[in-house]
């Protein structure tokens, strides 16, 4: 079901999901913050507000689909998944840990809620344009999500996914961008720019919309827009910063993939307003 929280309470999810992300990072000594810190507002937004998804019914053939693009990003995934209720809180401790269902990237066979494997950049977008295709081919009125990065619009398989989703019109397909402009090497703009995004993805028949990834308001009300387009998936740019919420992750390249040390995690938790775990 849709819960459709109100902004202030998502507001407060989103903050308990930012800190159990950390709290499941430090614990595993390793992983990519800078990226699932960036889409947590995101995926707030998606569980508390827009998908209907129950964790009663995970399987349940007209519940929404959610697929996580950039694999990578999975801590943020799993810390939504467990504030959403598919599992307990206390098994975001185990990431990456030998026997964990949270491996580094998500697996549809050990996790609840988790629609689609991924991790091989370019994939996760092509299995959502095939969910939505499938949709559309068999009447069914359920809803396809996917978080994607920038950095991952470097494969070319993407393109062909965007090509596909235009071609048929999938209108019960909605792409968000995680467009912090940063990835493992550097500057996407400087590395291999992407850019233009939204004359592009025009160009290929989406409806395109620009908001700021980390104001839940405005990310409510380009999903509640997305709703009423017909006849084109859309796809919303939502502007962001990479390790959003810690001062010394932001906007920083290197906390792409890179393990939090004591001292890291206690003044990062001190931040969110954690003094003490």
């Amino acid at each position: 079901m849709r819960l459709q929280k109100n902004e202030r309470e998502i507001i407060k999810y989103a903050q308990e999901i930012r800190k159990n992300t950390i709290i499941s990072l430090h614990s595993a000594g390793s992983g990519h913050p800078g990226g699932a810190l960036s889409i947590v507002e995101m995926l707030a937004v998606l569980y508390f507000y827009e998908m209907n998804v129950s964790p009663d019914k995970p399987e349940e053939r007209m519940r929404d689909r959610f697929v996580l693009s950039k694999g990578h990003a999975a801590p943020s995934y799993y810390a939504a998944l467990a504030e959403r209720g598919y599992f307990e809180k206390s098994v975001l401790k185990t990431l990456r840990k030998m026997g964990s269902i949270l491996q580094g990237h998500p697996d549809m066979k050990k996790v609840p809620g988790v629609d689609m494997s991924t991790g091989s950049l370019g994939q996760g977008i092509s299995a959502a344009c095939g969910m939505a295709h499938y949709a559309k081919r068999t009447g069914a009125d359920y809803r396809v999500y996917c978080i994607i990065g920038d950095g991952e619009m470097q494969e070319g398989q993407v393109w062909e996914a965007f090509m596909s989703a235009g071609h048929f019109k999938l209108d019960n397909l909605v792409v968000l961008l995680d467009n912090n402009n940063l990835q493992i090497d550097g500057r996407v703009d400087q590395v291999m720019s992407v850019y233009p995004v939204k004359e592009k993805l025009q160009a290929f028949g989406w409806n395109v919309e620009e908001t700021d990834g980390h104001d839940v308001k405005g990310l409510i009300e380009t999903l509640d827009h997305a709703r009423q387009v017909k006849g084109k998936p859309a796809f919303i740019i939502g502007k962001t910063v990479k390790g959003k919420g810690i001062s010394f992750m932001e906007n920083q390249a290197g906390w792409h993939g890179a393990a939090i040390n004591e001292e890291q995690f206690k003044q990062a938790m001190k931040e969110l307003g954690e003094e003490c775990i």
